[in-house]
């Protein structure tokens, strides 16, 4: 398969911490040893960041980011450092924390990708104020929501609801052991009628042996600065890039097949990174 063109804008999704408010119990992260640790450094992630050849966004997530004792300083260092900024959260931050992100980001505004937890939220205060920061950003703005068995039967009265305010809201499949969870059929045909994972119309996307730029122009670093190729080979452990702040970080020069039979990475596919079919 020939490779997609190369892509200009590179994406690093960087989990900034493990830190979260919420205490979800489908959370993919619950089992880990800590839920307090996170970026400290914010200097030396800012100048490694900066220094990364090329043209790149830098998607921040955690845990809950914006719960970052210094979120404030990365996202202006980053900012001021001309790298797009974008942020995965669960938008339980003040409005006012939120719109200083806006403001902050101006410049280059990235995407704002609001994860609504029916455990903790109530969806039209969570609809609401989102519908305000959006009003304020001129970068894209998408909600989504995790389709536990419990949340799909309200799912598509919701997102009927968050598209009546001009917002998008996208279901993510339920994991559990890293895997999606055992769906019946009646339940796979409800989650594809709702778009599937993040509207790409499958449940458990696969690009194994696709040309993928995850590794070159894509790839995912932790608090500590260690890098993968992609989610699934941090899952697994494989294809380790390096460290971005010990200096060893190797980035890939091309595309290369994909490894891996499920990929919940929608960075490459929507940024046109992976072969597509």
């Amino acid at each position: 398969m020939k490779p997609p063109p190369y892509p200009l804008e590179g994406v690093v999704s960087w989990n900034v911490n493990t830190t979260c408010n919420y205490r979800c119990s489908y959370c993919t992260q619950r089992f880990l040893d800590s839920r307090a640790r996170w970026a400290e450094d914010v200097p030396r992630f800012v100048e490694a960041f900066a220094k990364l050849p090329g043209d790149w966004e830098i998607k921040l997530s955690g845990g809950e980011p914006f719960v970052h004792p210094r979120f404030d300083e990365l996202v202006a260092g980053l900012a001021g450092a001309g790298r797009r900024v974008s942020v995965v959260t669960n938008l339980s931050a003040k409005r006012e924390e939120l719109l200083a992100f806006v403001e902050a980001t101006r410049a280059r505004p990235g995407l704002i990708s609001a994860s609504l937890h029916l455990e903790y939220a109530e969806p039209d205060a969570f609809a609401e104020k989102l519908a305000a920061v959006a009003a304020a950003h001129a970068g894209a703005v998408v909600a989504t929501c995790v389709a536990t068995r419990d949340a799909l039967p309200r799912l598509p009265e919701l997102v009927a609801r968050f598209a009546a305010r001009g917002l998008r809201l996208v279901v993510q499949p339920e994991k559990q052991d890293r895997d999606v969870v055992d769906y019946d059929e009646h339940e796979l045909e409800a989650l594809l009628a709702l778009g599937g994972h993040n509207g790409t119309g499958e449940v458990a996307p696969t690009f194994e042996g696709r040309p993928c730029w995850a590794g070159a122009r894509y790839l995912i670093v932790d608090h500590r600065g260690e890098a993968w190729r992609c989610y699934p080979a941090r899952r697994q452990r494989t294809e380790r890039l390096g460290n971005l702040l010990d200096g060893t970080l190797r980035l890939e020069r091309e595309a290369t097949p994909c490894r891996y039979t499920y990929c919940n990475c929608t960075v490459p596919r929507q940024r046109s990174m992976v072969h597509p079919s």
